[in-house]
């Protein structure tokens, strides 16, 4: 590869709009955010962005970065998409590495816990956007409600509570195939995804990770805080 030293090379321009799409999203949660973006073998980029809901959501597009490990911030990156060149590349911005906080959850070693449906999702996202309407304030939801296990999934070797800051988190980074019109009215309508449709829990001792359809979102297990530190 030459040319640029700094910069994303994407495969194409749906891996462009794969990834316009997850840092639009961001943005609608913070219009701050950044954006931290790593190489992963086999001609992958992982984008990762640590949400207002103390949970980390990625998506994987095809390409490769320069330095491998970079973060920018969602609004810089947003505009270098938009202008990606006929090579692929994308011009990420200042460096923003400063302001990430926070390890990231290892690649590998997560444990299959269980699927879930992902009409069930939707159909707690529904009743947590009822309650938010009906006890949040200008700050948002409360943080009871954010707490709340709204789920549990076991297997043979775990049982793992599912929070709803994580069911909030894939909805609202459209991770979920919901269709334009639900997502649009935030009425998450469970009729709008495929029966089969499912969301695949895994877990870590340390990290709670839950794969949908267009990307994954990863809580600590234990102390919550620490998502952030």
């Amino acid at each position: 590869m030459t040319g640029p030293e700094r910069g994303i090379w994407l495969v194409d321009a749906t891996h462009r709009e794969d990834l316009a799409t997850f840092v639009e999203r961001a943005m609608r949660l913070d219009d701050a955010a950044v954006i931290r973006l790593r190489e992963r073998a086999g001609g992958q980029v992982v984008a990762w962005v640590a949400t207002g809901f103390d949970v980390l959501a990625s998506r994987v597009v095809a390409g490769t970065i320069r330095p491998p490990d970079l973060t920018a911030g969602a609004d810089a990156l947003a505009r270098g998409l938009d202008a990606m060149d006929s090579s692929g590349h994308v011009d990420p911005g200042f460096p923003m590495d400063s302001a990430w906080r926070g390890a990231l959850p290892p690649d590998s070693g997560f444990t299959h816990i269980d699927d879930v449906p992902a009409r069930v999702v939707l159909e707690l996202a529904q009743r947590g956007v009822t309650l938010a309407k009906q006890h949040g304030s200008a700050h948002g939801p409360p943080v009871s409600l954010l707490d709340q296990e709204v789920l549990s999934v076991s297997s043979a070797q775990d049982n793992v509570g599912i929070p709803m800051r994580c069911v909030f988190t894939l909805t609202a980074m459209a991770f979920l195939p919901q269709s334009a019109a639900a997502s649009r009215d935030t009425g998450f309508d469970p009729a709008t995804v495929a029966a089969d449709e499912i969301v695949r829990v895994r877990a870590l001792p340390a990290w709670l990770r839950i794969d949908a359809r267009f990307g994954s979102v990863y809580r600590r297990r234990g102390d919550p805080a620490l998502v952030l530190r």
